[in-house]
């Protein structure tokens, strides 16, 4: 068969930029498309309790692909997310309030207010890891908490703060439809950002960082200053999911920001899967929608001869607390890798099909 006569099978990519491209081929790219362009008209097609659960999902996944490049990508570890979440809700509060920047630049703003912060304490990151890193960012959860819990002119202390909803050239995006919009722009630019993050340079030294420093180190890759980095880039996601959350909830206070919130972010990117900028957002879909479901099952046990037994009708309240423990825990056991890593033998399955091995 003559040469012009043959064609290619298979996947072949012959160039670096080829191999590093975002989207694998042109139907993962319009599929892609399709289904934000397809999300632009949610509002008009589910109830609130959807919106709503759906608003959570951003916010939530934009502070948990900041957590996955600390931690998937960087392989540093870190029990004091939900602070540096917090540190963004209440600075974008506080800039709207006190000094009367539109929210529309208070967002990003309290973002970068936040990666201050969050290279602040990555500074010890430079030297130590592991246990004692953690320990660190553990310590760093507890002070920048009692932080918010005295600083009255910051928080508004035990009372709070009330925000101010996020509003465009005078238009207020008051309601969970119009927010809904908000969060959808937010969430496809971060995600974006942080799938380009880890194409470049600075990304591809994170990964070396994780995955064996000494050959970083002799290759040339400030381990300190990567590693620093790594925690401010992972700071100002959370401050931009915080500062959603609050203008979202229109209040914001020290008990939303406590350490079991630092382990729902965990869970989300154990869940969804480390070292997978997708993983990051399906784990905060399966945590967010757990609960739910838990909800729902247990009220259907609640309504069976089930719910009569005290043992069991007494502990109906924390089953959805113990949910997502026992998720954790088969998840490590049974799917190490993640719903990103199933979602790619699926997708890798149907791709081959009949062809599959």
């Amino acid at each position: 068969m003559s040469g012009s006569q043959m064609h290619p099978c298979g996947d072949f990519r012959t160039n670096y930029k080829a191999d590093t491209t975002i989207f694998s081929t042109k139907w993962t790219r319009n599929f892609m498309i399709l289904g934000i362009v397809g999300c632009l008209f949610v509002p008009l097609v589910f109830d609130l309790y959807i919106l709503n659960l759906m608003i959570q999902i951003a916010y939530l996944g934009i502070a948990a692909l900041g957590l996955n490049i600390l931690v998937g990508f960087t392989g540093q570890i870190s029990l004091g997310h939900s602070a540096f979440f917090g540190v963004g809700a209440f600075a974008s509060t506080y800039m709207n309030t006190e000094w009367g920047i539109p929210v529309f630049f208070a967002i990003p703003l309290a973002g970068l207010w936040t990666t201050a912060v969050g290279m602040l304490v990555g500074i010890p990151a430079g030297r130590i890891k592991g246990l004692y890193l953690a320990i660190a960012t553990l310590a760093s959860q507890i002070i920048i908490q009692d932080f918010f819990s005295r600083a009255e002119w910051f928080t508004g202390g035990a009372s709070g703060a009330v925000t101010e909803p996020f509003s465009i050239f005078g238009f207020v995006m008051y309601s969970d439809e119009r927010f809904f919009y908000v969060a959808l722009f937010y969430l496809v630019v971060m995600y974006v950002l942080g799938t380009n993050l880890m194409r470049t340079r600075d990304g591809r030294a994170f990964i070396a960082v994780r995955d064996h420093y000494l050959s970083a180190e002799i290759m040339g890759v400030h381990l300190t200053k990567y590693r620093i980095m790594s925690f401010g880039i992972s700071s100002f996601y959370a401050g931009i999911g915080g500062a959603l959350f609050g203008h979202y909830l229109g209040f914001v206070s020290v008990e939303s920001f406590d350490l079991l919130l630092s382990i729902q972010f965990l869970s989300m990117i154990i869940i969804g899967g480390l070292r997978s900028v997708s993983g990051a957002l399906l784990g905060t879909i399966f945590m967010v929608l757990l609960p739910e479901v838990m909800e729902f099952g247990v009220s259907l046990m609640a309504q069976t001869s089930w719910g009569n037994i005290p043992a069991i009708s007494g502990g109906l309240a924390y089953i959805k607390e113990m949910s997502i423990g026992l998720a954790i825990v088969l998840f490590l056991i049974f799917e190490p890798e993640g719903l990103a890593h199933r979602w790619n033998l699926i997708r890798s399955y149907w791709k081959l099909y009949p062809f599959s091995y």
